[in-house]
């Protein structure tokens, strides 16, 4: 018998050395480093027939970061389809008079289009979207507006954001959240340049799309040198007023940075009132621009509003594309609130959250392992398991859309946040690995798929609570996900 094994091993040791590689590599290079060992750490490893490759912690729900946005868009690529639009109406009511005036107000109608004004370039230019809803009512014989421009965010339940979301992450980019009407990724741009010494106030200065009726209080001064941005930004959505603080170096260069905007519909309607004036359709201000929520008056239902015409937005792929492909939490989280529309007509983030893990049971997949939050993976309160994450892969194999969703990951080499992943690495080994990376701090994920000429390995790998900087585990994550790929590059 010992013969017998031994000559056994000789026939085939590319193949036992094959099988055993990726769950070697953990043994060797992740349970013995103390970065790892110290952490808390999921893996699983699955292939084309649902046998487990390798494992550690494989049943253990951890923190998710973008991680999350896979199953967010998996979801919404099946219930919604690949071929939706997000749609934006404008409407009126009141009366257009012999002369032209409208006596009554214009409505922007929102339809959580998260594409509109954004500057991505699967984005329909906005003076393209502006000239088709102003050539509208031009047509309908509107020559002035004796009311307001109102943008009209009724399509979503009013919350800006998830709960669970970390107060400090709100004013940054990646913290703005969807509304009804949604207006260039409700974001909102400055320009800021460091005084002449340290201790000198700081100019900042409100660009392009403005946001109406905002009082902005800055208290940044100027840092020393290589203090760097160490600028704060607070904003909510009960008051349009935002806070500057901290400090912003001397050696800064100007430069024009990003931040949240609690106010997109109020912006919109802004940015569209201007833009008529220039075609010379002006309002005559009896309420200035402004939401429907700032207002808090009396409103007509929807169904009483005349409409004039309807926009849509790119096809759901394109939006898909982009939430996995550069990590895009605006479009993730208006994905996540529109299934809870469709779904269980509610979108409240909770509700939405229950409407998708009711979907996944109802469509076959166990949900154990599965705690969703959010739709983008910022909240800490997302933990998923290794487990799930290749069950639900597993599940999208079987859709009609799973090539398109495929194709949405990104990977190794390609445009999107794995570019930089895998450098110098052979282009046959790069070009199989698909997946979503997941970052906060003490948090790094990938989650995604190797393809082989047999099939789909399915994989996650969660670190969570190291005490180091990412780039020190960075590393020892790519060698797994090198080892995976070779393993299936020989399948």
């Amino acid at each position: 018998m010992r013969i017998r094994l031994i000559t056994a091993f000789l026939l085939f040791p590319a193949l036992v050395f094959s099988q055993n590689r990726v769950q070697n590599y953990i043994n060797r290079q992740l349970k013995t480093d103390s970065l790892f060992v110290n952490a808390a750490v999921a893996i699983l490893a699955v292939d084309e027939n649902g046998k487990d490759i390798a494992s550690w912690n494989g049943e253990m729900p951890l923190l998710t970061a973008s991680t999350m946005k896979t199953i967010t868009t998996g979801v919404a690529i099946e219930v919604l389809g690949p071929d939706f639009r997000f749609s934006t109406k404008v409407a009126y009511d009141g009366h257009i008079m012999d002369d032209g005036t409208l006596n009554g107000d214009l409505y922007i109608v929102g339809g959580g289009d998260p594409t509109l004004g954004s500057q991505d370039e699967i984005a329909y230019p906005i003076d393209s979207i502006f000239g088709i809803w102003a050539d509208a009512i031009a047509e309908a014989g509107i020559k002035r507006i004796n009311g307001s421009v109102i943008g009209d965010d009724r399509f979503f339940i009013d919350e800006n954001i998830p709960d669970s979301w970390a107060y400090g992450n709100l004013g940054y980019y990646y913290g703005s959240g969807p509304s009804g009407l949604s207006y260039a990724e409700n974001l909102s741009r400055f320009e800021i340049e460091p005084g002449a010494t340290v201790g000198d106030p700081v100019k900042i200065t409100p660009l392009p799309p403005y946001s109406p009726k905002m009082t902005y209080i800055n208290q940044v001064v100027t840092g020393p040198e290589k203090s760097r941005d160490g600028t704060e930004y607070y904003v909510t959505n009960l008051a349009p007023v935002a806070k500057f603080v901290g400090t912003y170096a001397v050696d800064m260069p100007k430069r024009v940075i990003t931040r949240s905007n609690r106010f997109g519909p109020s912006t919109c309607a802004g940015a569209f009132d201007a833009f008529l004036t220039g075609k010379g359709i002006p309002s005559l201000g009896v309420n200035d621009v402004a939401s429907l929520r700032q207002m808090g008056i009396a409103v007509p239902d929807q169904d009483k509003l005349t409409y004039l015409v309807e926009t849509f937005s790119p096809e759901l792929i394109e939006v898909i594309n982009v939430t996995n492909t550069i990590s895009n939490n605006f479009f993730a989280e208006t994905m996540l609130k529109m299934l809870g529309k469709v779904l269980v007509d509610n979108s409240y983030f909770y509700a939405s959250t229950e409407a998708v893990e009711q979907y996944l049971q109802d469509h076959g997949v166990d949900t154990y392992g599965l705690h969703q939050d959010d739709g983008s993976g910022l909240s800490r309160e997302n933990y998923v398991s290794p487990r799930f994450f290749t069950n639900f892969y597993t599940y999208k194999e079987q859709s009609a859309t799973f090539d398109q969703y495929f194709e949405s990951f990104p990977g190794p080499g390609r445009p999107g946040t794995l570019e930089g992943v895998l450098k110098g690495e052979k282009e046959e080994i790069k070009e199989i690995i698909r997946a979503k990376s997941g970052s906060l701090s003490s948090v790094r994920c990938y989650a995604g798929y190797v393809k082989t000429k047999k099939g789909h390995i399915k994989f996650a790998i969660l670190v969570n609570n190291f005490d180091c900087p990412t780039s020190a585990v960075q590393p020892k994550i790519e060698g797994f996900m090198r080892e995976l790929a070779k393993y299936g590059a020989r399948r």
